[in-house]
């Protein structure tokens, strides 16, 4: 199970093995938890950090995409290397096939039939695709699964 704990250790482990890629994206997934923990006056649960964790790559290749267009190559490889980090710590991503299976079976149980029911499958979704998968990629699923 993921937990802070689990994160505040592993910082440890970097710190004495001195390494620093590890060590400072450690330090500000701690940090965005601390501050979410604030926010929301509780501790976070499994999938609240999953969450976090997802929203930190997706800022980060955003940072790429930006650094990319001002030919920073050395930002590039340094938020590379934060997400190979932070993706060790999310659950082995669904397949397409996987995906699409999960989302026709959210389509079952909501009785979608058009577009206008989109709101409801992806809102049952979401919580099941926590970490496995993105929610960009679900939702065109859902979209050619509904249009056809």
């Amino acid at each position: 199970m993921l937990t802070r704990e689990t994160f505040e250790n592993d910082l440890k482990d970097a710190m004495r093995s001195g390494d620093q890629v590890r060590k400072r994206t450690l330090r500000l997934l701690l940090t965005s938890a601390k501050l979410a923990e604030v926010a929301t006056k509780q501790p976070l649960t499994e999938p609240d950090l999953l969450g976090l964790i997802a929203k930190e790559i997706k800022s980060r290749q955003e940072s790429i995409e930006e650094a990319r267009q001002y030919q920073r190559q050395d930002l590039v490889d340094s938020n590379q290397a934060e997400i190979e980090v932070l993706q060790a710590y999310l659950p082995p991503a669904l397949t397409t096939q996987e995906l699409t299976d999960l989302i026709k079976s959210v389509i079952e149980q909501t009785g979608a039939t058009s577009q206008a029911d989109m709101g409801k499958i992806m809102k049952e979704l979401m919580p099941r695709l926590q970490g496995r998968a993105d929610g960009k990629a679900a939702s065109n699923i859902v979209r050619d699964l509904l249009a056809s």
